[in-house]
Formats: structure tokens, C-alpha cells, sequence
């Protein structure tokens, strides 16, 4: 199938690693051109290296409010052009009501929530028909995590948005579309399953869950996320879509 892909320009927050670095490659790879950040100069424009000349990366921090307006002027500046975005955010730190501090949840929901809700209203202020706005966000939307609190308090928010944009710009043709991960093979999840008393045991436990019986490797996502992006899912919006394995037992 042809995504219609070609010649695309898309923002790719969190770009550098896990998800969102899985769903720039296979952008790239399809004929689309991508702006992708990372917390780090370095890291961002090593990323961008490795998919070659079709990427350029650029350092943003995800709370800083004036970032969304430099990735979309950079897209047009080095694509010429801007047609969607995909807001990936590293989650925030792990634990219960109990253990989770006021500050962590303060610089969560400048970083997770408001640095997503900013990026959403600068692209839709400035996406043309036919663009798209996406967001990784998580299973917890549906079902909630044990041990991540916050992102349980964090993600069906972002949800709402999502679904409230949906509404807002489906008349202008700019369609807005969730994409919920569960056990996926990333730096993040592993880092969560080594937590544990025994991180093997954990692994096997999880999978256990899911009826395909193993985690998701990036690439699964990014191909999904690449297509729910794409012009070939033209009237897919509003959606909240599970890429788990069918981990999520709900309908």
C-alpha cells in the first residue's frame, strides 16, 4: 500500500529513542521528511544522522512553551512545509499516591501534559487541511498501571484533549488520533520491569497477560503510528487506538 507518504514534513517530539525515534524510521522510510527532538543537541542530531538527509534534529525540552513554534518554523524553513506531528513524551517517574511528591507531579504536568497541550494548539493553528495531530499516550488511558500513578492521572487527560480537538478541527479536514502502547520493548519498559525484585520473573509475568505472549518491538508501533499519520488513514479521527498484543481487555 501506498501511505502517500511522499514529501510529507512532520514533527516528531521525544524522536531520539523508544517510540517516537521507531515512528520517525519508518516515516523516513516511507518518503516523508521529519523534525525530531531530543533533550540534547547531540543526541538529536545523531539521531537525525542515522536516518540521513530527509531528518534534521533539534534539542527542545517539552515544558519550554516557545518549542512548538521553533519545530514548526523549522519544519517549513528546512522541509517547506508541515503537515502533522507526533507528541511523544518520555513518562514520568514511577510510583504510588504515596511515594509521588508534589514536585514530581508539578514537573509532570508541565512537561507530559502542557508541553502536549501546547504543541497540539500550535499545530492546529498552523496545519492545513489534511494534517494530523498525534499522541503517544498509554494503555492507563483505558486501564491504569500499578506503579505509575502519575501517568495514570496524566494520559485519559491528554485522551480528552485528543478527543475534544477531534471535534475542534475535524471541520477544517485536520484529523487527531491517539495511539496507546502497553508493553512495548523499549528503554522505558525495561527500565520499569528492572525495578523489580526479579526482573526476568516480571517479563514473564507481563507477557503472561498478553495474548500474543511477548512485548512489542518498537518497529510494531512505529509502522502502526506511520499509518494512522499518513493520508492512506484519511478518515480515521478521534480515535484512541491500543497497540498491546491485545493486552487491553476492553472493547
Amino acid at each position: 500500500m501506498d501511505l502517500g507518504l511522499k514529501d510529507r514534513v512532520y514533527v516528531v517530539t521525544g524522536g531520539t529513542r523508544g517510540l517516537g525515534n521507531a515512528t520517525a524510521r519508518e516515516l523516513v522510510a516511507d518518503g516523508a521528511k521529519v523534525v525530531l527532538t531530543g533533550r540534547e543537541e547531540k543526541g538529536a542530531a545523531a539521531a537525525a544522522a542515522e536516518l540521513g538527509p530527509d531528518a534534521v534534529g533539534m534539542a527542545a525540552d517539552n515544558g519550554d512553551p516557545e518549542a512548538p513554534a521553533r519545530l514548526v518554523a523549522t519544519a517549513r524553513e528546512r522541509f517547506g512545509g508541515f503537515h502533522g506531528v507526533l507528541v511523544s513524551v518520555g513518562g514520568p517517574p514511577p510510583g504510588f499516591v504515596a511515594d509521588n511528591t508534589d514536585a514530581q507531579w508539578a514537573a509532570a504536568l508541565e512537561s507530559v501534559f502542557m508541553g502536549a497541550v501546547r504543541m497540539a494548539r500550535t499545530a492546529a493553528a498552523e496545519l492545513p487541511e489534511g494534517g494530523v495531530i498525534g499522541f503517544v499516550l498509554s494503555g492507563s488511558v483505558y486501564e491504569p498501571v500499578p506503579g505509575l500513578t502519575i501517568s495514570n492521572g496524566l494520559r485519559p487527560g491528554l485522551a480528552g484533549l485528543a478527543k475534544s480537538l477531534a471535534d475542534e478541527l475535524g471541520p477544517r479536514g485536520i484529523r487527531v488520533v491517539g495511539l496507546l502502547p502497553v508493553r512495548i520493548d523499549t528503554d522505558r519498559v525495561r527500565e520499569l520491569d528492572a525495578a523489580s525484585a526479579d526482573p526476568a520473573a516480571t517479563r514473564r509475568e507481563q507477557e503472561s497477560r498478553i495474548p500474543l505472549r511477548r512485548y512489542g518491538t518498537p518497529e510494531e508501533f512505529g509502522r502502526v503510528a506511520a499509518f494512522v499519520l499518513s493520508p492512506a488513514a484519511s478518515y480515521l479521527t478521534g480515535l484512541m487506538l491500543p497497540v498491546d498484543g491485545g493486552a487491553l481487555r476492553g472493547f
